[in-house]
């Protein structure tokens, strides 16, 4: 198939009720096996304790000190410093009752005492338990129970949630400890419930550093980490210390074989939630590198200005953070005069035609990055040699623009929590893995499996259908959940319920969902997630969740307005009131439905993908109303049930304008 892939088995035909599916890939770093651990590690904890060793004296952790509401330079800890407090803090646990293979909630935004609570856990062979700052409270009070939690750290802010829900889950949870302070009436009401709190300074002081550490083994959990699920209740993934460091382990070969792999040197911009997997490998790795991990604030306004401070080389992103930068760049050059447009443009060609003849990305175009694209670096602080994306698809024509002006390696991987991260990932300075999620990791083997219902099916020409996995990093299963557990899991293969299409090079696309699809009384099948992907690309709205009622032929939709552009539609139209009246009003209505229909033309959607109307949403879809997962998947039971009466509404009158 490719220089990347290795076909290790054949396709199978449908038999027995089960439908067909295509043959078995394999990373070409791993023809001859999928990768193993070496045995001298047993569990993540090695990694920090090695790093310890060789680089004792490395900056580590580091967080900008805030004085009088003022940001300042990042301030940070050794790994030496960072690997005292963390075995104090084990010990502590183990003196409050905690033993190997119990559980420890860790809940609060990314900041040094999060990887020193995971890390204390790792030495202690404790399996943590990331509790969800955006599932809310009630999800918080479930995880403990279902995961049997006893001790819990939390971010300062975050201790009247538990403490809000600790009636109902303190027959597990004993112990509380903040990152930060903790007051005397939160100890006192805590201790009501039989339930002791402590600073993060009092826990340290009760551990002590000759304590002495458990054995550890492959096979012990590591982590349960519960997902959303766009449905239900959420589903603890059982990960274990070998799934967790193949994971790593594997980025680091195909670093070392296709780039170049981490060194101490790197500086990595942690912002993204460590209550997921995605950056808790990244900054495992980074550990395992012996690299520095720069905090963000915590705040949204100020991220940019603190990548800027940290000036990081490892940046990883998810799609809506890229998009922002690329909107802002975009803005700029717009702004800039005809002449700045020109040679950017120019430029910009140049790159991309060499880049597309096989020329490395920094080889392509050496002059025109220090004319032209070293500003736009500068948008990720100057430093960055590497970019990730994941979480979700990255448009094609952002992914494009970063290759080409970023003047660094970009690779879009896809992965779930059950693949304990990344399972596939693309080449750096392969072109023609633009717009995909690349190859099979070295850890893990994929096929497509059919979808006879949705017309997918994995023995064409063009191979499509469910992407299915095999190795050596999944999960253990859903914990307490045997009956999920086995619905995903069939003779070894985890089935992700994501829809993949080979490309030629052995690269695959994500094109669908296997559930998100709806049939249109005229018999059409709308795949929504690709038509939402078109018209989220109208620059007017922010977001929007499309619809299609299986009884009626048109579909219709609820979208999240840009503010400025309504606010210049308003200007120029001379449509007064404020802005929340723009809302209701039907020209404006009309105005961004005529726009997004532009959009789809623009983009080749069939007639029937149109849009028939559409309601104009003030907020965007949100946790708190439990309209999107913490990913900003929308979810689409709750939306429907959410806006039944607007969309009954949309309907009615779309159907009054063609009678």
């Amino acid at each position: 198939m490719s220089s990347y892939t290795v076909k290790v088995e054949e396709s199978r035909p449908a038999a027995d009720g089960k439908p067909s599916a295509g043959p078995v890939y394999r990373n070409i770093y791993a023809k001859h096996g999928l990768m193993e651990v070496p045995t001298r590690f047993e569990s993540p904890w090695e990694f920090f304790s090695e790093s310890v060793k060789k680089n004792p004296k490395n900056q580590m952790l580091g967080c900008r000190q805030v004085v009088d509401k003022k940001a300042g330079p990042y301030n940070w800890l050794t790994y030496e410093e960072v690997y005292d407090t963390t075995v104090k803090i084990g010990s502590a646990i183990r003196s409050r009752g905690v033993n190997p293979g119990d559980r420890c909630g860790i809940y609060g935004v990314n900041c040094p005492e999060w990887i020193m609570a995971m890390e204390a856990c790792n030495s202690q062979a404790i399996s943590y338990v990331p509790l969800y700052d955006s599932l809310g409270a009630n999800a918080v009070e479930f995880i403990i129970n279902h995961a049997e939690v006893s001790i819990a750290f939390a971010q300062e802010s975050k201790i009247p949630a538990i403490l809000s829900c600790l009636s109902k889950c303190n027959s597990y949870l004993k112990t509380i400890v903040s990152f930060g302070n903790i007051s005397s009436t939160q100890k006192s009401e805590a201790e009501e419930q039989g339930v002791a709190c402590f600073s993060w300074e009092e826990f340290v002081q009760t551990g002590n550093l000759d304590h002495e550490l458990p054995q550890k083994r492959k096979t012990d959990i590591c982590s349960i980490m519960y997902t959303s699920g766009t449905t239900g209740e959420p589903k603890g993934v059982v990960l274990t210390n070998a799934a967790f460091m193949g994971e790593v382990l594997s980025m680091d070969q195909l670093l070392v074989e296709t780039d170049k792999e981490g060194t101490e040197e790197d500086v990595y911009f942690s912002f993204l939630p460590l209550a997921h997997i995605f950056d808790q490998i990244m900054e495992t790795y980074c550990i395992y590198r012996g690299a520095s991990i720069g905090f963000w604030q915590g705040d949204i306004r100020y991220l940019i200005e603190d990548l800027l401070v940290l000036k990081p080389t490892i940046f990883c992103g998810v799609p809506r953070v890229y998009d922002r930068i690329y909107t802002g760049v975009m803005g700029k050059i717009e702004a800039g005069g005809t002449l700045k447009k020109l040679l950017f443009q120019y430029a910009y060609n140049y790159k991309l035609r060499n880049m597309e003849k096989g020329l490395r990305q920094d080889e392509a175009a050496p002059r025109f990055d220090r004319l032209v694209f070293d500003k736009i670096k500068l948008a990720f602080g100057g430093r960055v040699r590497l970019m990730l994306s994941g979480a979700a698809p990255l448009p094609k024509h952002v992914e494009e623009f970063l290759r080409v002006t970023c003047c660094c390696s970009l690779s879009q991987g896809y992965g779930l929590t059950e693949s304990c991260g990344g399972c596939l990932t693309s080449i750096a300075n392969v072109q023609s893995m633009l717009g995909t999620v690349g190859v099979p990791m070295t850890t893990i083997e994929a096929r497509l499996e059919s979808v006879p219902e949705m017309g997918y099916d994995a023995l064409a020409s063009v191979p499509r259908g469910e992407i299915c996995l095999r190795g050596k990093t999944l999960f253990s299963g859903y914990h307490k959940r045997e009956d999920l557990t086995k619905s995903v899991l069939v003779d070894g293969w985890f089935h992700t319920g994501d829809i993949g299409e080979w490309q030629p090079d052995g690269a695959m696309k994500i094109i669908d969902r296997k559930k998100n699809i709806f049939k249109l009384s005229q018999g059409e099948y709308v795949a929504v997630e690709n038509i939402e992907g078109v018209y989220s690309r109208c620059p007017l709205v922010t977001s929007i969740w499309i619809y299609g009622n299986s009884f009626e032929s048109f579909l219709v939709a609820v979208t999240v307005p840009e503010r400025k552009a309504l606010e210049d539609w308003a200007l120029s139209n001379q449509e007064t009131g404020d802005f929340p009246s723009l809302f209701n009003n039907t020209k404006a209505r009309k105005y961004i439905l005529d726009e997004l229909n532009s959009t789809a033309r623009k983009h080749q959607l069939r007639g029937f993908e149109m849009l028939r109307a559409v309601h104009l949403e003030p907020n965007p879809f949100d946790i708190e109303r439990d309209l999107v997962t913490p990913t900003f998947k929308l979810k689409r039971p709750q939306l429907l049930n959410y806006y039944k009466d607007i969309v009954d509404q949309l309907y009615k009158e779309a159907k009054a304008k063609t009678a």
